[in-house]
């Protein structure tokens, strides 16, 4: 079987691409569980570049696995399409999703339901040798709301409202936001590919 190794040591996202990609014959494996521990500095200018850079530093190292790596975020368009690619450290700590959404609700106070447009994107590259570089990406539409609104999810999710749905991703289930979201969107699109390379 052939392994992928995910450059993230994100807990939360290497669940969901796990759970997303399970139909197909796969190892999935952190870079935890490939025994990588290095920090690739993320200085691209937009989700694709910085995907790119995680990709093609941890290729170098393992050139036997598939690698595939991610970058997501945020863009309200009433900020310019902030937090964007430094949506992670919004408010200046790797990390910390309370400071980040107290600083996304601070910059957008006042501001009224139909000025708080954002959406969720996603960047995926895939690293299967060499010669081939797949990328794709997933986005999906909502709002941010005035206060934070469920438990799931991470980062943004108890935030960011999806209109069709009436809930946000803190609202939702694993199952359905792993359905709808911006990951999954880019995943099935990368599934695609994947099906091609067996």
């Amino acid at each position: 079987m052939k392994r992928i190794i995910v450059a993230s040591n994100n807990a939360h996202k290497i669940k969901e691409i796990k759970q997303i990609l399970e139909a197909l014959e796969f190892e999935v494996i952190s870079l935890k569980e490939a025994g990588i521990n290095v920090d690739v500095e993320e200085n691209g200018n937009t989700f694709m570049e910085n995907a790119y850079i995680k990709a093609s530093e941890i290729h170098k190292l393992h050139k036997e696995d598939l690698i595939l790596a991610d970058d997501s975020g945020l863009m309200v368009d009433v900020l310019g399409g902030a937090p964007g690619v430094y949506s992670a450290r919004y408010a200046g700590e790797h990390g910390n999703d309370k400071k980040n959404n107290e600083k996304l609700l601070a910059e957008l106070k006042g501001k009224k339901i139909e000025e708080r447009t954002a959406r969720f994107v996603c960047a995926m590259v895939l690293i299967t040798d060499d010669e081939r570089v797949i990328k794709v990406q997933g986005e999906i539409e909502g709002y941010i709301k005035e206060e934070l609104s469920g438990g799931g999810g991470f980062g943004y999710d108890p935030l960011f409202y999806v209109p069709e749905y009436e809930m946000t991703f803190g609202e939702m289930t694993e199952e359905m936001k792993n359905s709808i979201s911006h990951r999954s969107r880019a995943l099935s699109k990368l599934k695609e590919e994947l099906q091609k390379i067996k």
